[in-house]
C-alpha cells in the first residue's frame, strides 16, 4: 500500500533552505513536487511549510498560521510560494446549500480564499509570486504522468 504522507528524504541536501530532517509531504502530488524540485537544475532552494503566513479567517473572525506548501528559488532569480490543492478546492462548491457536504465545502473554499489572499499579499511584498497548483498544473509540467483511463469491459 503506497502511503499517502509521509518523510521524504532530500537527496540534495544543499539545495534545501530549512530542517532537511523534517520535510513532510501529506499527498502523493506533495511527494513528486518534493522529488521535481530536488532533482530539477533549474531549482537553486526549495523548502516546504518553511514559510508561515497570518490570514484572517472570516468564518471565526480570527487570525491563524498558514504553512505554504513549497517556496521555490529558481537560478534565474524569480521565487514563488506554492499551495499544491486538487483542482475540484480551487472553485466554489456546487450542488444543493442545505447540505452538509456543502456547507463544509464552503467554509473550506472561504478559508482557502482567505490563505491564498494573505499568501499572494506575502508573495508581493517580497516581489516573489504566488501560485497555486492542482493536478492539471503538474501534469503539464510532467511532475506527475497523464492518467491512463481503465479500458472498457468487452
Amino acid at each position: 500500500i503506497m502511503a499517502y504522507s509521509g518523510k521524504y528524504r532530500v537527496k540534495n541536501i544543499s539545495k534545501y533552505k530549512g530542517d532537511v530532517t523534517n520535510v513532510i509531504y501529506r499527498s502523493l502530488w506533495e511527494k513528486s513536487a518534493f522529488k521535481w524540485c530536488d532533482n530539477n537544475p533549474k531549482v537553486k532552494e526549495w523548502s516546504s511549510e518553511e514559510n508561515i503566513i497570518p490570514y484572517y479567517y472570516e468564518y471565526d473572525k480570527k487570525y491563524h498560521r498558514y504553512f505554504v506548501d513549497l517556496r521555490i528559488k529558481y537560478t534565474d532569480g524569480k521565487t514563488v510560494l506554492v499551495e499544491i490543492k486538487p483542482n475540484h478546492q480551487t472553485t466554489p462548491p456546487t450542488g444543493s446549500r442545505k447540505t452538509k457536504k456543502y456547507i463544509r465545502e464552503a467554509l473550506e473554499y472561504v478559508k482557502n480564499m482567505n490563505k491564498w489572499e494573505a499568501a499572494d499579499s506575502y508573495a508581493k511584498d517580497r516581489k516573489w509570486e504566488f501560485q497555486i497548483w492542482t493536478e492539471h498544473t503538474l501534469r503539464k509540467m510532467g511532475i506527475i504522468k497523464k492518467q491512463i483511463k481503465p479500458l472498457k469491459k468487452l
